[in-house]
C-alpha cells in the first residue's frame, strides 16, 4: 500500500493560508491578476516556507527564522511630518516614489515626472490599462518566496522609460514601514526601460527600530536593447525586521546593466537577484556590500543566466562581520550552450572582525558552452595584521588603522557607484557604522 507522506504545516504557514483565504477577494487586481495570485498561492501552499533542505535556501532557513507570520499591514493613513526614508538615500536629488506599508502613496513623496516619455502609475492601474504585459515573466518567478509575494502583493508602482529617453535624475522607490504594531507588507513593482533609454533607479528600505515587522518585496526590471540602467538597493531596515527582497532582471542585447546592493540594517535580510542576459554583447556589473554586527543575518543570493553570447559580466560582493553576525553569499553563473564568447567572473570576500561571526560563501558555475572565459573565487578572514602594523607604525591609532583598512576593503565595490552623491552617502554611512563618521 502506498501512503502519501506530507510534512505538517508550521504555525506561520497556517496563518499565511488563512490570510490569503480572507483577503483573496479584497486584494487589488482582477481577471489575469487574480488568476496569477491563485496559481502562485497553490505553488506556495505545496512547498511551504523555504527551508534548509532546499539548496538555494540552505543557509537561510526561513521556516525556522520566521516562526510567526504577521498580519497584513493596514494602509498608512495620514502623512507624518518626517517620512522615514532610509537615511543613506534621503537627501539624494531624485524623483521620490513612496511605497508605504506595501502600497503606493504618491502624497508621501515627490513623484511628479515632468518628462512625458517617462510614465509612473500605480501597479494594478498599469496592468489594467496594459493587459498585454504579463506579470511574473522575469527570472526567478519559480522561487517560493516570490510566489508568496505574488499571492499577497498589495501594491506598488509601474515605471516605464520610453525608447531613447534619458531620465534627468534618479527615480527613488522608497519602501517605508509605518505603524506601532508589527505587520507584514508585500509590495510589488515593475520597471520597464525601453531600447536605448537610460535610467538610475534607487530602491531603499526603512522602518522603525524595536519592531519585528516583515517585508516580502519584489521588483521586475525589464531592460531593452542598448539601454543603460543602474539599480541601487539600500537596506536600512529596523533592527528586528525580517526582509526578503526579490529582483528579477531581463536584459536585452548591447545593453549596460549595473547593480549595487548595500545592507546595513535588519535582523534577517535576504537580497535575491535573478538576471537573464537574453541579448548578445551586453555588459553587466553586479556588486554588493554588507556591514553586519550583533546577530544580524544577511543573505545575498545571485543567479546570472547567460542565454546569449558575447556578454561580459563581473560580480563582486563584500561583507564585514562583527559580533555574532552571519553573512551568506550564494552565487551561480549559468552559461547556456549557445552563449559562446561569454566572459563572466564572480568573487566574494568576507572580512571577519570577531571569532563568533560566520561567513558562508558558495559561488558556482554551470557551463554548457565550450568557448568561454569564466571563473569564481571566495575568501574569508580577519584584517591583514601586516597592513595594520604598517599603518600603526606610521603613528595611526589602532582603531583608526582598522577603520582605514575596512573602508578600503568595501571601497573597491562602492567606488563603482557612478552617482557621486549616493556614492559619498554610502561611504559616510560606512564610516558611521565604523564609529568614525561626522
Amino acid at each position: 500500500m502506498n501512503v502519501d507522506v506530507r510534512s505538517s504545516k508550521t504555525d506561520a504557514e497556517k496563518v499565511l493560508a488563512r490570510a490569503f483565504a480572507a483577503t483573496r477577494d479584497k486584494l487589488p487586481g482582477k481577471g489575469a491578476v487574480a488568476a496569477l495570485r491563485e496559481d502562485a498561492f497553490k505553488r506556495f501552499d505545496v512547498r511551504g516556507l523555504p527551508h534548509r533542505r532546499i539548496e538555494e535556501w540552505k543557509y537561510t532557513d526561513l521556516r525556522a527564522l520566521m516562526r510567526e507570520a504577521k498580519p497584513l499591514a493596514d494602509p498608512a493613513g495620514t502623512k507624518p511630518k518626517d517620512v522615514g526614508i532610509a537615511p543613506v538615500a534621503k537627501h539624494i536629488d531624485a524623483t521620490l516614489v513612496t511605497i508605504v506599508n506595501g502600497r503606493y502613496e504618491p502624497s508621501w513623496g515627490n513623484s511628479d515626472v515632468s518628462d512625458p516619455r517617462i510614465t509612473l502609475a500605480e501597479l494594478f492601474k498599469f496592468l489594467a490599462e496594459n493587459p498585454e504585459y504579463k506579470l511574473g515573466q522575469t527570472p526567478g518567478s519559480d522561487d517560493t518566496a516570490l510566489s508568496l509575494n505574488t499571492a499577497l502583493m498589495t501594491g506598488g508602482v509601474a515605471l516605464r522609460v520610453r525608447k531613447g529617453t534619458s531620465a534627468k535624475k534618479p527615480i527613488h522607490i522608497a519602501h517605508v514601514f509605518f505603524g506601532d504594531a508589527a505587520a507584514a507588507v508585500y509590495p510589488r513593482s515593475l520597471v520597464i526601460v525601453e531600447p536605448d533609454a537610460q535610467l538610475t533607479v534607487i530602491e531603499s528600505y526603512c522602518g522603525p527600530q524595536g519592531l519585528d515587522y516583515q517585508v516580502n518585496s519584489a521588483l521586475e526590471l525589464v531592460i531593452g536593447d542598448g539601454a543603460q540602467v543602474t539599480h541601487i538597493k539600500i537596506g536600512c531596515d529596523g533592527d528586528q525586521a525580517l526582509r526578503v527582497s526579490s529582483l528579477g532582471v531581463t536584459v536585452g542585447g548591447e545593453a549596460n546593466y549595473k547593480d549595487f546592493a548595500f545592507t546595513l540594517g535588519g535582523a534577517v535580510v535576504r537580497n535575491q537577484t535573478f538576471v537573464r542576459f537574453s541579448g548578445e554583447g551586453t555588459v553587466g556589473l553586479i556588486d554588493g556590500a554588507s556591514l553586519l554586527r550583533g546577530k544580524q543575518h544577511v543573505d545575498n543570493t545571485l543567479v546570472v543566466n547567460h542565454a546569449a553570447g558575447g556578454c561580459f559580466n563581473r560580480d563582486r560582493f563584500k561583507s564585514v562581520l562583527d559580533d555574532e553576525s552571519h553573512a551568506i553569499f550564494q552565487g551561480k553563473i549559468i552559461v547556456e550552450p549557445h552563449a559562446q564568447k561569454t566572459d563572466a567572473k564572480m568573487m566574494t570576500r568576507a572580512l571577519i572582525l570577531s571569532d563568533e561571526a560566520e561567513a558562508d560563501n558558495k559561488p558556482e558555475l554551470e557551463i554548457f558552452a565550450d568557448d568561454v572565459q569564466c571563473g569564481h573565487g571566495a575568501t574569508a578572514g580577519p584584517l591583514d595584521k601586516t597592513l595594520k602594523f604598517y599603518l600603526m607604525s606610521r603613528g595611526i591609532p589602532e582603531n583608526e588603522a582598522e577603520a582605514l583598512l575596512i573602508r578600503a576593503f568595501i571601497g573597491e565595490v562602492v567606488e563603482d557607484v557612478t552617482h557621486e552623491a549616493l556614492r559619498e552617502a554610502i561611504m559616510v554611512a560606512a564610516l558611521e557604522w565604523l564609529g568614525n563618521g561626522p
